[in-house]
């Protein structure tokens, strides 16, 4: 047994013969490469700070100049030459330092070399967050037959010549990222007035703008005030009340509620071996780790020349969410060397790393298949245990404080929460068939929920593998946005279809240089209360993923192809049919969710775009109004698309309207002051919250080359009890992937038919854009 093997790792036992000394000579290399991994990591991150921290200069830039500066000056005195490159600044430092020469000439050029640099490069740094600020360049019309303005075209050869000298890294850009600016109140009442006009009936729209005049010359005045002075103050006036009150203060379960799924290229199927699959996966997602501590990964760029924010990116890994009884809080480990398994009831703990180096797709294989082989049977209560990550958190937040605070309970926790990530091997067996659409909507709810325990939902993420070879993932949420788990598993899935392959038995390609120390299963002793509290726990969990209506619907009529030869933005597009398909499932207009990212700025996470506008409600009644010609549809259709393209646009500019609105009620509860305004802003209910997955953030699935990569994208569970939650990709110029939620103990709701709504809608779309070229 592999827990005994180390628990024998050194003793020692005094006889009257004397000290004998046993060793286990294995585990104590184990212990020594660890400390050196730990040390090279520590210095390796030491080094890659500084790098950052100086960018858009460089270390090589500061020792030429040291070096130049250094050499001039020395030439003076050999050459008798009158020119001092320091320009007085030597000879000034000189009066200062009591050495003899040359030293004291070499250290005050040297000093002075040091100073001219820091200035050149505080100026480049400060120049660059100020070039960053500019956001014209959103606004300004792409495409065939558009040039961009004066201002722009002066505005990109300044950031190309500051960003030109030095290759960046995953986190160089931060420190010259602006803050996200706080909008004026005016504005932002301006905005969610004309946001909801129609929803809203005259009288109601009336009473709606009185609570907004009174808020804005009332107490509004003084709630922005103070969060004036917090954007002074913090890099972002967003992100840390977004993470506590919208995530971590949550008590109901995060299953379905908050955690998200993504899932597999569907249309390829490398290998049906499930530890093979495991193997490259578990290798890929290692590799990508490795990417982000070396901070080798590039940065995304929008337009290939603005950064995005980066910080999500540490608590990819080693990340768990520990629950509390009033707010939970996300702990990230420095490092960790092994996974958390999860296999027929059982969980393990399976070393991925022998003598600092990491295994092998060949030599995880091996691990995963000692696991599948092991016939050990659940102990009484572990099978079910993962439910109380699933369920309310105050019971599982008061049962790991009793249960699990010490013995081989803690252990066993410890060895889970600090495992680089989770992975389910799963017993059952999922796939994509074109002829039957269930079986990716059976594939959807195993990636979103499975069976309410057999995932550990407070982990940054489980990577789940089907017995036949397909993956997926569910993600917590807190820690980070969907874009930053799409460019990991676009990375895994590059590497796994691309890199990696399998041989002609399905299995991992390469060779076995070590036999790795087995996984170790973990040991749970639970007692008849603790049993009670899963339980509770499961029957939580039960009802609520049993109440979700989830359907998966691939359009292939066609996609973003169409879309850009009508000269409209894909997006803009897609939420159109939304809408759409929203009025004629509904009969009404509703309170519209479309996420959009701030990662413009420093700290940046999401912000929110109404779709639902005035030109969009305007275009969705012309197409239901038999007495508008198609021409009208059409020239309606792209005054509401770019409508919505500027909204998003604002939005990603830090000129949106909830995310500032949230923080002035924040601010409202901690001062404890009521606002009837503020009150019926945050309770209106998202009865339709959507999202697209972003795609191409890598150059590993490149679709014009291997067609058959396509990804099914993600989803997530409904926000509102009576509404829908739509997730989709637009995957290639023919496909989109629509993930469509809802539950179904709501009367009003129903997935599979909304499903069809949006794909007539699409249909309509399309034959009025046909239509209207004929002619």
């Amino acid at each position: 047994m592999a827990e005994a093997h180390s628990a024998v790792a050194f003793s020692f036992a005094i006889t009257h013969e004397g000290v004998h000394v046993n060793y286990d000579r294995e585990v104590l290399h184990v212990i020594w490469h660890s400390g050196v991994r730990q040390w090279r990591r520590g210095i390796r991150r030491f080094v890659n700070t500084i790098r950052c921290g100086v960018f858009p200069a460089s270390i090589s830039s500061l020792a030429l100049t040291i070096g130049s500066y250094n050499a001039m000056y020395l030439s003076r005195d050999w050459y008798g030459s009158n020119f001092d490159i320091s320009l007085g600044l030597a000879d000034l430092i000189k009066k200062h330092i009591y050495l003899e020469e040359p030293a004291k000439g070499i250290v005050c050029c040297t000093a002075s070399a040091f100073a001219v640099w820091c200035g050149v490069f505080l100026f480049m740094k400060y120049s660059l967050r100020l070039l960053y600020i500019y956001k014209g360049w959103m606004y300004e019309e792409r495409g065939r037959g558009r040039t961009m303005s004066r201002t722009s075209r002066l505005w990109v050869l300044a950031v190309k010549v500051l960003t030109k000298f030095t290759v960046p890294m995953l986190y160089s850009y931060q420190g010259s990222l602006p803050r996200l600016p706080l909008p004026a109140l005016r504005d932002t009442m301006s905005r969610y007035l004309r946001s909801v006009r129609p929803l809203m009936n005259d009288e109601e729209y009336s009473r709606m703008e009185k609570h907004a005049h009174d808020f804005q010359g009332g107490i509004g005045k003084k709630l922005q005030w103070y969060l004036v002075l917090k954007s002074w103050w913090a890099s972002n006036y967003v992100t840390d009340w977004w993470e506590e009150f919208v995530y971590l203060r949550g008590r109901s379960p995060i299953m379905v509620n908050s955690n998200f799924y993504g899932t597999d290229a569907i249309l390829l199927h490398p290998t049906k071996v499930q530890a093979a699959r495991a193997a490259n996966v578990t290798h890929a997602a290692f590799l990508f780790r490795r990417l982000i501590d070396n901070q080798q990964l590039q940065p995304i760029m929008a337009q290939n020349l603005v950064p995005l924010c980066s910080y999500q990116y540490e608590r990819t890994f080693n990340t768990t969410r520990i629950p509390g009884i009033q707010t939970d809080k996300i702990v990230h480990f420095s490092d960790s060397t092994h996974i958390a398994v999860y296999h027929a009831g059982r969980y393990f703990k399976m070393p991925c790393y022998y003598k600092g180096q990491l295994l092998t797709p060949k030599e995880l294989q091996i691990q995963f298949e000692r696991i599948l082989a092991d016939e050990s049977v659940p102990e009484k209560g572990e099978a079910t245990l993962g439910a109380l990550t699933a369920g309310e958190r105050e019971p599982w937040a008061e049962a790991r404080s009793k249960f699990f605070n010490k013995g081989i309970n803690y252990t066993s926790l410890e060895a889970i929460e600090k495992a680089a990530f989770v992975l389910v091997l799963e017993e059952n067996e999922y796939d994509y068939c074109e002829d039957d659409p269930s079986q990716l909507d059976r594939f959807g709810r195993a990636m979103l929920h499975g069976k309410g325990y057999d995932r550990w939902y407070d982990k940054s993420f489980n990577v789940i593998i089907m017995k036949n070879g397909r993956i997926g993932f569910n993600a917590e949420h807190s820690w980070a946005d969907a874009p930053i788990m799409g460019h990991m598993w676009e990375y895994i899935m590059g590497e796994d279809l691309f890199e990696y392959g399998y041989d002609e038995n399905g299995n991992c390609t390469g060779k076995v240089n070590c036999d790795p120390r087995p996984p170790t299963r973990l040991k749970w002793e639970l007692n008849q209360e603790c049993l009670q509290v899963i339980d509770s726990s499961l029957r939580v969990a039960e009802a609520l993923l049993n109440d979700v209506d989830l359907r998966l619907y691939m359009h292939t009529a066609y996609g973003k192809g169409f879309m850009k030869n009508c000269r409209l933005s894909p997006d803009a597009y897609t939420q159109m049919a939304l809408q759409l398909a929203y009025y004629r499932d509904a009969g009404k207009f509703n309170l519209t969710y479309e996420a959009s990212m701030t990662r413009l700025f420093r700290d940046g996470r999401t912000e929110t775009v109404r779709p639902c506008s005035i030109e969009s409600s305007a275009w969705v009644k012309a197409m239901e109004d038999k007495t508008v010609s198609n021409e009208e549809r059409v020239a309606l259709l792209r005054k509401a698309c770019v409508q919505h393209q500027n909204a998003y646009r604002d939005a990603m500019c830090g000129k949106g309207i909830d995310r500032h609105l949230f923080c002035l009620y924040v601010i409202s509860k901690y001062l404890e002051v009521e606002s009837p305004f503020l009150n019926e802003v945050l309770s209106e209910p998202w009865r339709l919250s959507t999202s697209q997955t972003p795609h191409g953030q890598t150059n590993k699935m490149d679709l014009s080359k291997n067609p058959k990569c396509i990804s099914a994208g993600g989803g997530f569970g409904p926000v509102a009890d009576d509404g829908y939650g739509v997730s989709y990709i637009i995957a290639g110029e023919d496909t989109i992937f629509f993930h469509v939620s809802s539950k179904k103990s709501s009367p009003v709701t129903d997935s599979p038919s909304f499903a069809r709504q949006i794909e007539k809608a699409l249909s309509d779309m399309k034959n009025l854009f046909e239509s209207v070229a004929k002619k």
